[in-house]
């Protein structure tokens, strides 16, 4: 052989006696004619059982990819490369091989020379990176613990698991975090989540609550929170503590991994994983199953914690809802409360002097708890100022500088709160309405028609620069009906005019307002099917007129001589009422409310008395706007104890300021006896009356 002359059957022989990769060379028929023995995958193989038979005698679970691969090479003349193909190893039937191939045609005739490496371990490695990246994009997309489940459970199986299964420590009852540390083996854990192929049947059910047999690597990783790799085999004494659940396991699942899911120091639950594919798990999936556990841990940890929360929130805001809603002859009301977010929705009945009363619907910004308790805030502040008789206007005015100093840096949110109030006067059927940012009441007459009034929309509640709009006033027949809502439940988000088409939906499902309210509340809601993620609030309420006849009205000149005239004018319509017996009490309060107006006030006196049921009002209304002061005479003094008086002999009363003049009202129980000590008291008192 000449220098510098390389033979190249020795480079051949070189070749397939030392490559690290597997060589084929395929006839016309697809038999291996010489092969590089060192190659993993045939290692070991005697040659009679390789040269002379077909390659897919060594590509068991590759053969229809690998047949169709050499016809296109066969027929297109061009080598095909890097091609990942898996099945079953030649040599050792018990692993997967994972193997890329590359094929090249033959120049000198029919057959193909095969590369083949072994890429199983590097593919493995790629595979749980694989499965780790679908977790961490899939899992912990909501706050939603069976959601969060059954995501880790989906991106397990079948990627990396033949079947997964997810048990978590119950809620605590009380709404307490679960305790820290390792969790007692006889804690029950209820099984939220299970993935795996049909044929294959769990030992527990999903929503199963049950604590683990006892000992089993399931109850080792609660009490040492710690992962763990298991090889099962029929005979492994821990399947004896469970015969028939874990019969199924022990004949089809020949490894698992049981890693406990722990946050913050707090074990929460168990994934478990089992196999029964050909490859067993090995301690590098170990920790993939510690990552994808501890991953879900935190999002679940995250979910139950919200969950709690959100279970707070919705019990402080059903306990600071008004609690049966007071009978009125103003109104007929009924209401569809729904804390579904845990937000700020909420709504009131507030009765007033006069036999009026206020209807309220508001939505405070945000969730949780925080949102809650702003919302209790709000609306005792709002029934504080309403029963203190002022205006409407005046009522969201002070309202608005409430929510003002509740706001702060905190609060991400460019406003606090919205509103809506209507005020309903049965008497002279007058209804006022405000509302700030808030959807303006809905108006339904008799026969079913829309009543289309133009509330204006003052800014909301805490709006920087906020002030009150003005308040739209109307009359309204006996009949009608004023719905209340949120956002909620017209789908729409802090637009204050509402969704336009959802409001006409409403109005049409309100066509029928002579049905029974609570039966029209239910249909509203079916009909308009309100979003499951914000509150949603509606308040019905049919108007009432108090009759002519339970209404006396007099105007009387402002003199003292009055007094008397008063008192007879009280005395004869009580006796036309039938209630001659509460003559003595009534003349005695409207003797000193007229004096107090005659003394006091300025210009006519109009006096009014209300018989609302089980309820007498007294009114007596000047021209003045200063309110009076109540104040305890001393021995010697001749007067200063009218509204003493007053207010000893009265359930309730109070002053109501209008804009140019001021009432003074008095109200009796008609079913309560007036205190014997007050009536025995009488003789002692100087008043106009005795």
């Amino acid at each position: 052989m000449p220098d510098g002359h390389v033979d190249d059957a020795a480079v051949l022989d070189a070749l397939f006696a030392g490559s690290p990769q597997g060589l084929f060379v395929l006839d016309a028929d697809r038999k291996v004619v010489r092969y590089n023995p060192s190659a993993r995958g045939v290692h070991g193989l005697p040659v009679d059982d390789v040269v002379g038979h077909h390659v897919r005698d060594f590509a068991p679970g590759m053969e229809s990819e690998l047949d169709h691969l050499i016809d296109e090479v066969l027929t297109t003349g061009e080598p095909v490369r890097g091609r990942l193909l898996r099945g079953r190893s030649p040599s050792d039937p018990h692993r997967t091989l994972a193997a890329e191939l590359s094929l090249f045609p033959l120049r000198d005739g029919p057959g193909v020379v095969g590369v083949v490496e072994d890429v199983t371990e590097r593919q493995a490695a790629a595979d749980r990176l694989a499965v780790l990246s679908t977790v961490h994009r899939t899992v912990g997309s909501t706050l939603d613990v069976q959601a969060t489940a059954d995501a880790l459970v989906e991106a397990l199986v079948p990627a990396f698991a033949d079947a997964a299964a997810v048990d978590l420590l119950d809620d605590d009852p009380t709404g307490a975090a679960p305790p820290s540390g390792p969790l007692p083996t006889s804690v029950p854990l209820r099984r939220v989540a299970f993935a795996a192929p049909d044929s294959v049947e769990p030992s527990r059910r999903t929503g199963d609550s049950r604590p683990f047999p006892f000992p089993t690597p399931f109850t080792q990783a609660l009490s040492d929170a710690r992962e763990r790799l298991v090889q099962v085999t029929p005979d492994d004494p821990w399947l004896e503590t469970d015969p028939d659940g874990f019969a199924l396991l022990g004949r089809k699942v020949h490894s698992m991994i049981v890693a406990p899911l722990t946050a913050r120091d707090t074990v929460l639950g168990l994934l478990t994983l089992f196999r029964s594919r050909v490859d067993a798990f090995e301690e590098a999936d170990l920790d993939v199953a510690r990552q994808a556990a501890a991953t879900a841990a935190v999002h679940l940890d995250n979910a139950r914690s919200y969950r709690r929360e959100h279970a707070v929130a919705s019990a402080l805001q059903r306990r600071l809802q008004p609690g049966v809603t007071p009978r009125l002859s103003a109104v007929e009301t009924a209401h569809v409360y729904l804390p579904e977010s845990a937000g700020g929705a909420w709504f009131d009945v507030i009765p007033l002097s006069g036999t009026r009363v206020a209807l309220v619907v508001g939505d405070v910004a945000g969730h949780g708890i925080e949102a809650a308790a702003t919302m209790g805030q709000l609306r005792v502040a709002l029934r504080t100022l309403a029963l203190q008789d002022l205006e409407t206007d005046e009522v969201l005015t002070h309202l608005d500088e409430v929510a003002g100093q509740l706001t702060d840096s905190r609060v991400t949110h460019p406003y606090l709160a919205t509103c809506a109030v209507t005020v309903y006067d049965p008497v002279s059927r007058g209804c006022v309405m405000m509302r700030a940012g808030h959807p303006a009441p809905i108006l339904v007459d008799p026969d079913g028609s829309p009543i289309d009034v133009d509330v204006p929309l003052g800014p909301p509640l805490g709006a920087e620069g906020g002030a009150a709009s003005a308040p739209a006033v109307t009359q309204l027949p006996p009949g009608c009906l004023i719905a209340h809502v949120t956002n909620g439940l017209l789908g729409s988000e802090g637009d204050g005019d509402g969704d336009t088409d959802a409001v006409h939906r409403l109005e049409h499902v309100l066509a029928t307002p002579s049905r029974p309210l609570q039966e029209l509340c239910d249909t509203v809601l079916y009909r308009m099917a309100p979003s499951r993620y914000d509150d949603a609030v509606l308040l019905l309420a049919r108007t009432e007129c108090l009759p002519p006849d339970r209404v006396a009205d007099w105007t009387l000149p402002a003199d003292a001589s009055v007094v008397g005239t008063a008192r007879r004018l009280v005395g004869q319509q009580l006796a036309a009422w039938d209630l001659a017996e509460r003559a003595f009490t009534t003349e005695i309060i409207v003797s000193e409310l007229v004096t107090n107006a005659i003394l006091h006030g300025e210009g006519p006196v109009r006096l009014r008395l209300i018989h609302d049921g089980e309820r007498l009002l007294a009114e007596v209304t000047d021209a003045s706007s200063a309110g009076p002061h109540l104040r305890h005479a001393r021995t010697g003094d001749e007067g200063g104890r009218g509204l003493y008086i007053v207010m000893r002999l009265s359930a309730h009363w109070g002053v109501r300021h209008g804009r140019e003049d001021k009432t003074i009202w008095s109200e009796q129980r008609l079913g309560e006896e007036t205190p014997e000590d007050v009536l025995a008291g009488m003789d002692v008192f100087d008043t106009a009356a005795v």
